[in-house]
């Protein structure tokens, strides 16, 4: 059975999981993802950093961030992939560098809650390009 209470983390969940996306970044997620600004991207630090959550079978289209990105893992297992790499697992503690323009993809496990939390590096340089879905073969072979 899948654990729902705290966004699916059990006890464990660091920060809250916020609410359901927003429509215009919606549309670029297979499944349901939720979202909690922690520092908000028009503030005096120009870092925006959010904490996402994602329902089990739940990821992003393919994207890039001109000005990179960090992921922080603070639960669940999940999923990040980089454009003709193979995917790696993710659990909490793992750490994420994702240069500038690299095209990638993260999510949750089929059998589990995900949550990260995103940090817009250089994010001057322009929002994110998303792409197109992840294949549901490609998803569906990873364990």
């Amino acid at each position: 059975m899948i654990k729902e209470e705290n966004g699916g983390l059990g006890g464990g969940a660091v920060f809250p999981k916020g609410g359901p996306l927003p429509e215009v970044f919606a549309k670029n997620f297979i499944g349901q993802a939720y979202l909690e600004m922690l520092v908000p991207g028009d503030s005096e630090f120009n870092c925006p950093i959010g904490n996402v959550t994602f329902e089990p079978g739940c990821r992003n289209n393919w994207h890039r961030h001109p000005g990179g990105q960090v992921l922080l893992v603070t639960g669940g297992r999940g999923w990040y992939c980089e454009w003709g790499k193979e995917a790696r697992a993710l659990r909490a503690g793992d750490v994420v560098t994702i240069p500038a323009n690299v095209k990638h993809w993260h999510g949750a496990a089929r059998d589990s809650w995900f949550s990260h939390l995103s940090v817009e590096t250089n994010c001057q340089a322009g929002p994110a390009e998303w792409l197109e879905p992840v294949a549901e073969a490609e998803y569906n072979r990873l364990k």
